[in-house]
């Protein structure tokens, strides 16, 4: 692929090799574009060189290629899904709204069909991972356009684990909860949330379960089977696992107060994306180690533990919908499709270091990826991940409102914070009764 830098990005608002693909032979605008103004509502990025990427180079040039203005808002991550409720309960709001994971699916009904923006896409890019048409599609429907999967490994300090004796790290959960407990006897806890957070709560707790043979479904999609040994099994050890090796106040983090901990080294390890190692390498004389070495120096990643049941991963998945009530449906999905194209996609996934792994296999072949060791196992994020549902072949409403709702999360919750495993189980599983029966 040719290198693409933010310097090159933009040069005289014609650099961008594909920017012009609204531009008629003319080199007018499509007509439905002219004047037509796009809401597009996103997170705040945890690589903020992304944002300010978009925002002051990219936009600016698809709009100029589109002749539509752009108004780019980004919230909290944890905001998104009550600003798509709000705005199809009220039938206004956003042209273009990211979400996470399945949350598409339950708005299935209010989002328009991206059909044919996703086969374009797919096809040009050596086809979509599996886990980006569970999340995306219903049947053979898209009613989101995948745009990125977060790689969620835990990032740990590699000194810390060689001082107690893991030079390597652990492969097993008990392994993890021996090493665990003695770097917490030094002021080193496990950092890690089971709180209400769209990212590190979800990706953490669903794994853990798949590991230990438990599954909020059975194959057939009707049968709830949670309240069994091997799940009342997985608790019980998280509740030890808990107390012994973690930062007990870690239960009702977000997506950033792990980053924050680990940054300032008051946890040895967290499930986490890149982006504790990305702010490392951005600011490398701010975090330096207790040793007087750039801390950057001193973070590996690993995939989660496997269990009895074997290795499990959830990551987390994002994509875009364009809502049915927007008044702007065909200049959104040019702003999509603008966007999408390689040229101009690349310098965006570029400036993400590897934090994002777009939803393509064509990307695996990116240069990115061989210029830092560290960042090597999110490349194939996208191939490894499982999706909320599990072992049903693709999501749909009811795994989406699963998630929603936080259930499996809150089963391991209400253990670690005192409720015996058996009753915790049984009221998850009733919960999940309520929405699977």
């Amino acid at each position: 692929m040719t290198k693409v830098t933010r310097r090159n990005v933009l040069k005289g608002g014609s650099a961008l090799v594909g920017g012009m693909a609204g531009i008629l032979a003319t080199g007018r605008p499509p007509a439905f574009a002219q004047g037509a103004t796009v809401h597009w509502l996103r997170w705040n990025d945890f690589v903020p060189a992304s944002d300010q990427l978009l925002r002051k180079e990219l936009l600016p040039a698809a709009e100029k290629a589109l002749g539509i203005k752009v108004n780019f808002e980004t919230v909290n991550g944890n905001d998104l899904q009550p600003r798509i409720t709000s705005a199809i309960q009220s039938g206004a709001g956003p042209d273009i709204i990211m979400l996470f994971n399945n949350h598409p699916q339950i708005y299935s009904e209010s989002v328009i069909d991206l059909s044919d923006l996703a086969g374009n896409v797919g096809k040009a890019e050596d086809g979509y991972y599996d886990l980006c048409k569970s999340n995306s599609a219903e049947g053979e429907k898209w009613i989101a356009l995948p745009w990125t999967i977060v790689g969620a490994m835990i990032a740990y300090r590699k000194s810390w684990f060689d001082e107690v004796g893991a030079t390597s790290f652990p492969d097993t959960w008990e392994k993890y909860r021996e090493v665990g407990k003695k770097l917490k006897a030094k002021g080193r806890p496990i950092g890690q949330t089971l709180g209400h957070t769209f990212g590190d709560a979800p990706t953490f707790s669903y794994p853990y379960l798949w590991s230990w043979g438990g599954s909020e479904i059975e194959k057939d999609g009707k049968t709830v089977n949670l309240n069994k040994k091997e799940v009342i099994d997985s608790v019980k050890f998280m509740t030890d696992f808990w107390k012994e090796a973690h930062d007990e106040g870690g239960l009702a983090w977000d997506d950033t107060n792990n980053n924050r901990a680990f940054l300032s080294q008051t946890i040895c390890a967290t499930l986490n994306g890149a982006s504790i190692y990305i702010e490392s390498l951005r600011n490398p004389d701010k975090y330096i180690t207790e040793k007087g070495a750039q801390l950057k120096t001193d973070i590996q990643h690993a995939p989660l533990p496997k269990g009895p049941a074997g290795q499990f991963a959830m990551h987390t998945y994002f994509s875009h919908v364009i809502p049915n009530y927007s008044k702007n449906q065909a200049a959104a999905k040019e702003l999509l499709k603008w966007i999408h194209t390689k040229a101009n996609y690349e310098p965006w996934f570029v400036s993400q270091k590897g934090f994002a792994t777009p939803p393509t296999h064509a990307w695996e072949k990116h240069k990115l990826w061989d210029e830092d060791k560290v960042m090597a196992p999110f490349k194939v994020a996208g191939l490894l991940g499982q999706t909320p549902g599990y072992p049903l072949p693709s999501s749909g409403k009811k795994p989406a409102e699963v998630l929603t709702k936080y259930i499996i999360t809150d089963m391991y919750a209400k253990a670690v914070q005192g409720m015996p495993a058996e009753e915790a189980v049984k009221w998850a599983e009733g919960e999940l009764k309520k929405i699977y029966v």
